[in-house]
């Protein structure tokens, strides 16, 4: 079930949350709990219990390590809980992509063992692991009411795509949360900002891409490469952002205040600050538990390199078991790795416009690495794109997509950049009467289209994925 559906929109949120709303405060952890292994449940009833075991195995974790803090036990129960996670992430996400290497590399015939991926099972492992982690450092007080914690665990509103929670930045909210008027009023509209993007946006931007991924790339023009290749960076971030935007938005009517995710990445002058501004919460995680523990930059420059090149390894292969992703995280390390070197330095004397196209490029480039599964298909289309493959610089096809998508492109491009929010701000904090009143009605009206809008197409509409499902 996701949120872009009629199933979700018009059945499973209405009943969900007029439960939640008429029951009793006490009551309405209980409801958000069934609620959320319902909503799980609905694409993959079997794997509820692997949830469920995740749940109980790092509760128990946490409640061990608060019990044993101070001594070596304590250390034991945070690595049990640790290997335990990354063997349940392993099994189901890797296994099939190890035994595919070791038939490669060996000549072997092991069969695959074609495990569906338990859907956000990336999202929930790792919040897990902070909670353990936390309560080991002293940083989080350990939860002794298991349905607590397993709303922590299973809370819909982020299960699928994040943005990825630490338990104590909902530690309160679990507890003393209350239902306001303003944050009911606040959730919905960022919901339906979330919504509009990914079934207006995302959706009609992606059919192009996904129109150009299945070409030849022998074939395939310049024009029509980088074409599709901005195709799917706008879908991709106004997908996976929408999602946080909706994300955030149900936490807000649910009386939780979740961490921001997206920060308008594409204006960014280098990767460095495109990293501080895309998947704010997994960039965070690393940095807070890879990074910082292996010394960050505290122990000289070359182990800050190896460790940005380790962090950058696990986070290529926490998106996927495959080649490519693997391609994608030493991408940006490298170019990381030169920003402290010495290439940020050189762009901060530079025009800030310098800075921005080179991260553009970087960014379209590494698109590449993360969307083309195969190493053949990667090679392929990066010749297209630099006209490496023998195709024409331009072509009819690539002047009719150019033409047919130009106006759509401009305003991909506008909304995702912080021009609208600047905007609505400026129209906020003004003391004219005009521009407070113009403020309060775009507030209440375009919420309203929006939500029009999207329902119209939703209904209407064949194509209608999401990317980070495969996460």
């Amino acid at each position: 079930m996701v949120f872009s559906s009629v199933i979700f929109l018009f059945r499973f949120l209405p009943i969900f949350m007029i439960c939640y709303y008429l029951v009793p405060r006490r009551m309405k952890n209980f409801i958000l709990f069934v609620g959320s292994l319902f909503f799980y449940a609905w694409g993959e009833p079997v794997y509820v219990m692997l949830m469920l075991f995740s749940t109980l195995c790092d509760y128990v974790h946490g409640r061990l390590i608060e019990r044993y803090r101070g001594k070596r036990k304590a250390t034991a129960f945070l690595i049990s809980s640790i290997v335990i996670n990354l063997l349940l992430l392993g099994w189901f996400k890797y296994a099939d992509f190890l035994i595919q290497t070791v038939n490669g590399l060996a000549g072997t015939d092991f069969p695959l063992l074609n495990l569906p991926l338990p859907i956000g099972i990336s999202f929930y492992t790792f919040q897990t692991m902070s909670y353990t982690i936390d309560v080991y450092r002293g940083e989080a007080k350990v939860q002794k009411n298991i349905l607590d914690f397993g709303v922590f665990v299973t809370m819909f509103p982020q299960l699928i795509a994040g943005p990825i929670v630490k338990y104590r930045q909902v530690e309160k909210d679990l507890h003393e949360r209350q239902i306001k008027a303003e944050n009911i009023s606040y959730g919905a509209k960022r919901f339906v900002t979330g919504l509009a993007k990914k079934v207006l946006l995302a959706n009609n931007i992606g059919a192009l891409w996904s129109e150009i991924s299945v070409m030849d790339y022998g074939e395939i023009s310049v024009l029509t490469a980088w074409i599709g290749i901005l195709a799917y960076a706008f879908q991709i971030y106004f997908d996976f952002s929408g999602y946080s935007d909706m994300a955030i938005g149900l936490g807000a009517c649910l009386g939780f205040t979740f961490p921001e995710n997206f920060n308008y990445p594409y204006i960014s002058a280098s990767v460095t600050e495109f990293w501080r501004r895309w998947h704010m919460t997994l960039s965070g995680w690393f940095r807070e538990y890879v990074y910082i523990p292996l010394g960050g930059n505290r122990k000289g420059l070359g182990r800050q390199l190896l460790n940005i090149l380790i962090v950058w390894l696990l986070t290529g292969i926490w998106h996927g078991a495959g080649v490519n992703f693997l391609f994608w995280g030493i991408w940006y390390a490298f170019f990381l790795i030169l920003e402290k070197l010495f290439l940020k330095k050189v762009f901060e004397v530079l025009p800030r416009s310098f800075g921005w196209v080179y991260t553009c490029l970087v960014v379209l480039l590494g698109w590449v690495f993360f969307t083309v599964e195969t190493p053949e298909g990667i090679a392929g289309f990066l010749r297209a794109m630099f006209g490496l493959n023998g195709a024409a610089l331009f072509d009819r096809k690539s002047l009719y997509l150019g033409r047919e998508y130009f106006i759509f492109f401009i305003i991909l491009a506008f909304f995702a950049t912080p021009v609208v929010k600047y905007i609505a701000d400026r129209l906020e904090r003004s003391r004219t009467g005009y521009c407070l009143a113009l403020y309060r009605f775009g507030e209440k009206v375009i919420p309203a289209v929006l939500l029009c809008l999207s329902i119209a197409y939703i209904v209407d509409a064949s194509y209608n994925p999401f990317l980070y499902f495969r996460f």
